[in-house]
């Protein structure tokens, strides 16, 4: 069985903005693609990744991109437990503890994020990864 890993925004906006860690970002999505592995985002990863892609294409290609990215990347969401336990809990930025949270929820086993305060505070059942940390597993 493919591992599961959930994608910061970051990573999509590597990818599909073409920035420095562009090539890493597409590796990591052709192996989605490519059912090596499982991604995993949330709504609001959607929402901050339409709002930067619109800033950069038009609205409709915009959509068009990640309507693209979510025939292989699976959206997940967390229930109210799941929200007081990401509010109640050591990492201080709520948005990224809602995310971290909600991959906890759904037993993922990746979290890749270029946020190495995340990273300080990823508990051992879901370890927190850069893109490069990531790709170097042998998975």
């Amino acid at each position: 069985m493919a591992s599961k890993v959930f994608l910061d925004a970051i990573i999509l906006l590597d990818f599909l903005l073409k920035r420095d860690d562009y090539q890493d970002a597409r590796q990591l999505i052709e192996r989605i693609v490519h059912k090596q592995i499982q991604g995993f985002v949330t709504p609001a990863i959607v929402h901050i990744t339409a709002y930067w892609v619109s800033k950069a294409y038009r609205k409709t290609k915009a959509k068009e991109l990640i309507v693209l990215l979510l025939a292989d990347i699976t959206v997940i969401d967390c229930n109210h437990i799941t929200t007081l336990k990401a509010l109640n809990s050591l990492i201080d930025d709520v948005e990224d503890a809602l995310q971290y949270h909600t991959a906890i929820q759904h037993k993922l086993q990746y979290f890749v994020s270029r946020d190495k305060q995340l990273q300080k505070f990823s508990e051992p059942s879901l370890p927190v990864y850069n893109l490069k940390e990531f790709l170097a597993l042998k998975l």
